[in-house]
C-alpha cells in the first residue's frame, strides 16, 4: 500500500499521518491488489479540508470534505470513500453473480468429472478472473506490482487474450493467443 501526503498551509504532523494511515488501512483489507492513496490536508482560514484520492483495481475514488476540525474532515471524507467502495463492490458482486448463473451447467459438469476421475488430479480451487483490456507495457507494470505469477488480459491493440507471467530468471514471458 502506497500512501502519499501533501500538507498545505499547515505543519506536517505525525499524529495526523498515523490517523489517516489507520483509516486508509481499513479500506485495504477489502482488496488483494495494490492500493494507492494520495491525501491532501489543507487549512484555508477557518476551514480544515481533507481531499483524498484512492486508486484500486484501476478505479479512482475521490472524496473531499471540509469542517472546523481536521479530524472530523478526515472521518467524513473516509465515510464517503467507504460508501463509494461499497457501491463498487456490490456492482462487481452483481456482475459475478450474473456470470455464475450463466455457467451453472459448466460447474455441474466439472463436479461430475471430479467424481468420475478420482484416480487422477482433482480441481481444488476454481478462481474467476476479470480480463481487462490493456497494452503489454501496462500489463508488465501490473504484474510487477502484484503478488501473482501471471496475469490474463485482453491486448488493447490486437484484441486477443494474452497471458504475461514471471519467469524464474526474473524476466517476464508473454503468451499471445490466436483463433484459427
Amino acid at each position: 500500500m502506497e500512501i502519499s501526503f501533501t500538507f498545505r498551509h499547515m505543519e506536517a504532523s505525525t499524529e495526523l499521518r498515523s490517523y489517516v494511515e489507520e483509516k486508509v488501512y481499513r479500506v485495504k483489507k477489502y482488496f488483494d491488489s495494490p492500493v494507492e492513496a494520495h491525501i491532501v490536508l489543507k487549512i484555508e482560514k477557518f476551514r480544515h479540508i481533507a481531499d483524498m484520492t484512492i486508486s484500486v483495481d484501476g478505479n479512482k475514488i475521490k472524496a473531499v470534505d471540509e469542517s472546523g476540525d481536521m479530524y472530523s474532515s478526515i472521518d467524513q471524507a473516509m465515510d464517503k470513500i467507504e460508501e463509494q467502495l461499497r457501491r463498487l463492490m456490490s456492482r462487481k458482486k452483481e456482475y459475478r453473480l450474473d456470470n455464475i448463473k450463466g455457467s451453472d451447467s459448466l460447474m455441474s459438469d466439472i463436479e461430475t468429472q471430479e467424481g468420475q476421475a478420482e484416480s487422477g488430479p482433482t480441481i481444488i480451487k476454481i478462481e474467476r478472473l476479470d480480463i481487462k483490456p490493456m497494452d503489454i507495457d501496462e500489463a508488465a507494470m501490473q504484474i510487477n506490482l502484484s503478488k501473482r505469477n501471471f496475469l490474463v488480459f485482453t491486448n488493447s491493440k490486437s484484441k486477443s487474450i494474452n497471458i504475461i507471467y514471471k519467469r524464474k530468471d526474473g524476466n517476464l514471458g508473454l503468451i499471445e493467443t490466436s483463433t484459427k
